[in-house]
């Protein structure tokens, strides 16, 4: 073939051109241009050797060229198509689909074995797990490292993660094939095996453009383009361009057969098994990144859980007591003169008693009197009730039984105690039957009672009941007036209805207003109601704690771009798009916030367990729980959407040079 007949062929193949290409750097206030002008054309299926000393600009005319960098000024053309007119997702589709990249320093993730180093760029293609692991593994047995497939970069000599490096660029096919100094940090032997490497795909039709600063290496290439200050100073063609070598690969010989773009379920499990991935290779990171989460989640559970089970242990105490009850008192609420007001009587007790949603009524009458048996001498409570009080009080008996109706009548000087005065006067022996001596007067004990709920836990007193007719004839005074009424309602009635029903009665017989009604079920909404506002004021503080577990995240996220700068900068060379990066790192602050959340539950669990075993009420509420991972989850993700942005922004050279 002749000259002509060469050049002829060259401009029918011209892959990349570029012309006038200017590239300036600001520093500061000044501006360094590194780039003046240059124009070339490249035709496909050549291998060009760009020199040049340090700081001539052969690198960043290679970046621009690899479309990791883009210029100042000028045009240029990827078969015929002007690359200022691609987005960022078009660009990476360049350099997933038509580039490879060989780098001086390998670029190897640090994660990941040979196989998974050589699958990246496969990943962000669509190709299966399966597929692209048999295609890494295929390169990796070419280039003579079948038997390093599953070692990682740190297992590797400088020469063998080399050959990773090519294997990663031929890929997804590497038509063009950019090496910045591929032998700059290898020895002479390893050097010649990886040209004889590059020489050989040059044949098989792939175009490669290596940069170089050894004139041995830029012998063996068909063309040098020698760059000084930023110009072409030398453009010279070391071997004829020939009709065979402009023979592209073909595509059957590209993982392309077997591309599908993936569904958007597929690219995040993708995403999630590389998050993954990364945070068992950086355990202490990922540990200090879960930690604000596991304590604000704990805290929250934790909080909740413990405000709910004392409000409910408070709410079956008074549950105990019988929440379907009404007491009446004497006076007004709020007047002072309640203490001297007789307004409620026997009558009122009766009349009640016959109201339709009234089981039983029970009269309010207390002295306080001197109790003696022996030398023993105490001060006591009696309360006069009548056969039903005991319905209306959450007690159990000890001994003995409550009183009976003929006993009421004929006002028998009987007694009923509580465990509490057995204690005092009867410690060592059964208390019914025997005699206790109040303010002079002999009772005979019939039975014995004990508290349960609130006043079993908090009444330390000493109780007896007696027969309000006996209380009232032989120790007060026989009076038809009571100082209170309790009421015990029919199951299933509503107590804000009886007590409105209450009230109509005995405004009528009274003519006025002249007592007090107090619903036992309104304390147990009240309780609830305060609970609730509690546990919401302790529970926002908690939140508190996971917003700043939350800004952690992101603090230690934004350090995990910084420290990950050149990986990124790899995904991207090798086609990662802007979606891709930031899928990656939102998954990660994701699943690192989730696993923190359910650490942080168990943490809970175990504290609730442990504060059980000093009887402290824990009630855990499922709904309170997979709030709290979600929560956690949530906060991965906003938190986490900063430094994923700042990651997939960058230029990827700038993050290839971080390294």
């Amino acid at each position: 073939m002749t000259v002509g007949e060469a050049n002829e062929l060259n401009k029918q193949n011209i892959l990349l051109s570029l012309k006038d290409i200017h590239k300036s750097f600001a520093f500061g206030e000044q501006t360094l241009e590194v780039l003046h002008g240059i124009s070339l054309d490249v035709a496909a299926g050549d291998m060009v050797a760009i020199i040049g000393q340090s700081g001539s600009g052969k690198s960043t005319l290679m970046n621009i060229m690899a479309c990791l960098d883009t210029p100042t000024s000028g045009e240029y053309l990827i078969s015929g198509c002007p690359v200022h007119e691609m987005d960022s997702d078009m660009l990476a589709g360049l350099r997933r689909d038509k580039f490879g990249f060989i780098f001086q320093r390998y670029q190897l993730l640090s994660s990941l074995n040979a196989a998974e180093n050589v699958a990246v760029p496969a990943v962000y293609a669509g190709v299966s797990p399966h597929q692209r692991l048999a295609r890494a593994n295929e390169l990796l047995a070419k280039l003579g490292l079948q038997e390093r497939t599953g070692h990682y970069p740190n297992q590797l000599s400088g020469g063998q993660q080399q050959r990773v490096s090519i294997a990663r660029a031929l890929m997804n096919g590497g038509q063009i094939i950019f090496a910045d100094e591929p032998t700059g940090a290898l020895d002479s032997h390893s050097s010649r095996d990886v040209m004889e490497i590059l020489l050989q795909l040059n044949h098989e039709g792939h175009t490669v453009i290596l940069v170089t600063h050894d004139p041995k290496i830029a012998a063996l290439a068909k063309r040098v383009i020698e760059i000084s200050d930023g110009v072409i100073v030398r453009d010279e063609r070391n071997a004829p361009l020939t009709e065979e070598n402009t023979i592209m690969p073909s595509e059957s010989t590209l993982p392309r057969q077997t591309k599908r773009f993936m569904p958007f379920l597929g690219s995040l499990k993708e995403a999630f098994g590389m998050a993954l991935l990364t945070m068992f290779a950086n355990k202490m990171r990922t540990l200090l990144t879960m930690l604000g989460i596991i304590i604000g989640i704990a805290s929250v559970v934790l909080i909740v859980a413990l405000g709910n089970g004392s409000k409910q242990k408070v709410l079956n105490e008074i549950n105990s007591v019988g929440s379907a009850t009404l007491i009446v008192s004497a006076g007004r609420e709020g007047d002072k003169r309640t203490e001297q007001v007789e307004s409620l009587t026997l009558d009122d007790m009766h009349i009640l008693a016959k109201l339709p949603f009234v089981d039983s009524v029970s009269p309010n009458l207390s002295s306080t009197m001197t109790a003696q048996v022996g030398n023993k001498e105490r001060q006591v409570q009696v309360d006069g009730v009548n056969t039903s009080h005991h319905r209306l009080q959450n007690v159990r008996f000890l001994e003995g039984s409550m009183f009976r109706q003929p006993e009421m009548d004929s006002m028998a000087q009987h007694i009923i105690i509580s465990d509490k005065t057995k204690q005092a006067f009867f410690p060592n022996q059964s208390a019914v039957g025997e005699i206790i001596m109040l303010n002079g007067a002999p009772n005979r004990v019939i039975g014995v009672f004990q508290y349960k709920g609130i006043e079993g836990n908090y009444d330390r007193s000493l109780k007896i009941w007696m027969p309000y007719r006996t209380l009232q004839a032989r120790f007060i005074g026989d009076s038809s007036h009571l100082d209170s009424m309790t009421l015990l309602l029919q199951k299933g009635y509503s107590s804000t209805l009886a007590s409105q029903g209450v009230k109509q009665t005995l405004i009528n017989r009274h003519g006025k207003e002249d007592f007090t009604i107090f619903n036992s079920d309104s304390l147990s909404k009240t309780i609830e109601k305060t609970a609730q506002s509690l546990t919401l004021l302790v529970g926002a503080i908690a939140v508190i704690s996971l917003l700043v577990g939350g800004i952690g995240v992101m603090n230690i996220m934004l350090v995990s771009v910084t420290e990950r700068t050149g990986e990124i900068g790899v995904r991207m060379a090798v086609g990662a798009r802007y979606i891709n990066i930031v899928q990656q790192f939102l998954i990660e602050a994701m699943v690192v916030c989730a696993i923190g959340g359910m650490i942080g539950v168990l943490l809970a669990f175990g504290f609730g367990a442990l504060l059980q075993t000093f009887n402290v009420p824990i009630a855990f509420s499922a709904s309170s729980i997979g709030l709290a991972v979600l929560c956690a989850s949530l906060i991965g993700l906003v938190f986490g959407f900063m430094p994923a942005h700042k990651a997939a922004k960058m230029n990827p050279i700038d993050a290839l040079n971080h390294i």
